[in-house]
């Protein structure tokens, strides 16, 4: 016999897979669901955000990457702020890099967050570089409008921009026309002016590179490149940097960098709530509870059941019911005489009686036929008992009785 008579015998059990496959795609899809549901919810913080825009998770010239690795590098506490700030952090000094396009609601928020804010001016307008992830290439500046346009109108008004033609190394003044530092050549330096503006650093021919505004104290840097990532690795823009960062606050203040103003928030999700304290014990739970349902469903004792009717079919229901309305009424007992009648028929035609036998000839007959066959036990007794049942027992006592006396008189014929 070949291996695939054997395969094909009756009564053998195929399976196209095996258990322990299964098992290992349940496990992995479940896996994988899960994971997907946790990715999904921390998206918007595990992502690295290095997509070439300006600000401080992007590495490209315009984004301040680099100033966030020099500031962690000498120990300042620089944060990446994706909401709300908390903590010491509200004391500290919040730079705002505002895309074009901002929105005005959240802009408004962040602007009283802090205790000091310096919103830092965009001046380039560049194109991704399709060959490196991150890089971008330069396309021209921004005009001084579109500069402008990402303040809020009632602090923009009277702010003057202006742009210088050539490429120079600014000398950072502060106060009292006291040099802080002198900068890597930028091309194209930005200056501010205006009224109810105070001049809080200056280039060497005194043109405010940062300003206060006097109602609302909200700093404003006119040209990115003291701060961006372009040139960061030249030793005198980072000195320039972190003394213009310094003159804005005390060294050991936070520095927060928002990223909010360009995607990157917590927002509040279900998937969130579900995977932290207090309820990720409740999820945890809530697993534990699954897990023990589908081990409960692998390892069954045994078959299922299928289910019975509830109401059976045929001449079978009509028996039960009519019983079960003996049994309600009590009268079981009443069924005696006629089941007694019943087993005297069947003898009857057993034996061969005449049917033109009246029942009691047919009994008489029967009776004779009993004691032919030495039987101590006939029909009128049986009878008489059947009269006298009283209850359930009485029945099953005369029922025994009359189908013992119908064996033995007709030896187990029918």
């Amino acid at each position: 016999m070949t291996d695939a008579t054997l395969s094909d015998a009756p009564g053998k059990a195929r399976h196209p897979f095996r258990p322990g496959m299964v098992l290992a795609l349940v496990l992995v899809a479940v896996f994988s669901l899960s994971a997907l549901g946790a990715l999904s919810a921390y998206a918007p913080e595990i992502s690295n955000g290095d997509d070439g825009r300006g600000h401080a998770l992007s590495r490209s010239a315009i984004g301040y990457g680099g100033l966030v690795k020099l500031l962690k590098g000498m120990d300042r506490p620089a944060l990446l702020s994706r909401g709300p700030l908390r903590g010491g952090a509200r004391d500290g000094l919040l730079i705002l890099t505002p895309p074009m396009g901002r929105e005005e609601e959240a802009f408004e928020t962040l602007r009283w967050e802090a205790g000091s804010v310096l919103v830092v001016l965009p001046k380039w307008q560049v194109t991704p570089e399709l060959t490196r992830k991150g890089w971008v290439r330069e396309a021209g500046t921004l005009s001084p409008a579109n500069t402008l346009s990402v303040l809020p109108e009632d602090v923009r008004e009277g702010l003057v921009l202006s742009e210088g033609a050539a490429v120079t190394a600014p000398r950072l003044l502060g106060g009292g026309g006291r040099l802080i530092a002198t900068g890597a050549p930028v091309q194209g330096l930005r200056t501010l002016s205006g009224p109810g503006w105070t001049p809080v650093i200056m280039d060497g021919a005194g043109r405010a590179l940062v300003l206060t505004h006097d109602d609302s104290g909200l700093y404003v840097l006119a040209d990115p490149d003291l701060l961006n990532t372009r040139d960061m690795d030249q030793p005198a823009k980072a000195r320039a940097a972190l003394a213009l960062l310094e003159t804005l606050g005390p060294p050991d203040q936070a520095i927060a960098f928002d990223l909010s103003l360009h995607g990157f928030t917590r927002p509040r999700s279900v998937l969130r709530l579900l995977l932290e304290p207090p309820l990720l014990g409740f999820t945890l739970c809530l697993l534990f509870a699954a897990a023990l349902v589908g081990w409960q469903a692998m390892v069954r004792f045994r078959p299922h059941r299928h289910a019975r009717r509830a109401v059976a079919l045929g001449k079978k229901a009509l028996a039960d019911n009519t019983a079960a309305l003996v049994r309600l009424a009590r009268r079981e007992h009443g069924m005696a005489r006629p089941y007694a009648d019943l087993v005297r028929a069947q003898a009857a035609r057993a034996v061969a009686a005449p049917s033109s036998l009246s029942q009691d000839e047919t009994t008489a007959l029967l009776d004779r036929l009993a004691r032919r066959q030495g039987s101590a036990t006939t029909f009128a007794d049986l009878s008489a008992q059947a009269d006298r049942a009283r209850n359930a027992g009485d029945l099953m006592s005369v029922a025994r009785s009359l189908m013992r006396w119908k064996l033995e008189m007709t030896r187990g014929r029918d």
